[in-house]
Formats: C-alpha cells, structure tokens, sequence
C-alpha cells in the first residue's frame, strides 16, 4: 500500500504579482503544515531579505507577510510518494493547477525555487504565457547561496526600492 503525501494549499490573493513555485513540501514543512519549515532552508530568509524585514515567527504571520508583499506561494506538486524530503525521490505525483491561482491573481513573473520545480513546470506547462525564471533552491541540500539572483529577479517586478542593497551579496 503506497503512501501518499499531501502538499498545502495556494497562498495568493488578488493582487499577488509574484508567485513562487516550489517542488514538495519537506518533511519538517509538513510537520509544521506550512511552505519552509526548515530552519535551514534560505526561502525566508532570502524573501524577508528583499524587502528588509525580519523573518515572521509564526504561520499566520508568514502568511500575512506573503499577502501584504503580493506574493504567492504554492508547490509544482500537491500529492505524491515521498521518501523523506527527497526531490529525487517524488513518484506518482498529482500538478498543481496554476490556472487557479492565475486566473485570480495578476501574476507577473514565477520563480522556480530549484531544479524539481522548474523540472515538473517546463513538462506540464511549456507554453505558459507568464515570464517565468529558474532559480537556485533555497534548500540546505543545496550549497549554492543564490540570494543576488533571488533579488534581482524579484526586483524586476517590485524594484530595487523595496531591497536592501545586493551588492553586498556578490
């Protein structure tokens, strides 16, 4: 008998402009039922960055976070088997359905966090008509600090106006 994981519903709203596409859920996210649960995973860090705040503590507060920068946040896949938190690992998986959120939100670019999602995006979705850009996974299995292309690829849409200076992480 297989044993199917379930990911977390879409965070957005209608004035999400970004909307950012992980994989799976790892096993400390689903723990805790929301999106980057590891401490170690820089998705937090690297997105609060940008725009010069704190971390949120909370779940409710991330989310609020989220809203209030007009971000979105979903995963490529929202069921599958898993073993552990290994991408390499994600069989018999279910898409998210983009549509749901784009049809909503006035989405102007996706970011692909890492190779998993930018891998399942370009299979179910090659023609989508919203600019989108790969990006280097935030996780800690990833040693890659890949904060100024976050920043960069996030200020073509909210400008540098809202991040710290990125220079200091070249």
């Amino acid at each position: 008998m297989s044993d199917i994981k379930y990911g977390f519903n879409p965070v957005f709203d209608q004035n999400s402009r970004v909307l950012i596409l992980g994989s799976f859920p790892s096993v400390k996210s689903r723990q805790i039922e929301f999106y980057y649960g590891n401490k170690l995973n820089r998705f937090w860090k690297t997105l609060c960055g940008f725009f010069g705040e704190a971390v949120p503590e909370s779940t409710e507060e991330k989310r609020a976070f989220l809203l209030e920068k007009r971000v979105a946040l979903w995963d490529m896949v929202t069921e599958c088997e898993i073993d552990g938190s290994s991408d390499s690992s994600i069989k018999n998986y279910k898409v998210a359905r983009l549509e749901s959120v784009l049809s909503v939100s006035p989405v102007e670019l996706i970011i692909l966090n890492g190779g998993k999602a930018f891998e399942i995006f370009k299979k179910y979705y090659p023609d989508i008509a919203v600019p989108w850009v790969k990006l280097p996974s935030t996780s800690p299995a990833n040693t890659r600090d890949g904060t100024a292309l976050w920043y960069d690829a996030l200020s073509k849409v909210f400008g540098g106006a809202n991040a710290i200076n990125i220079r200091s992480f070249i």
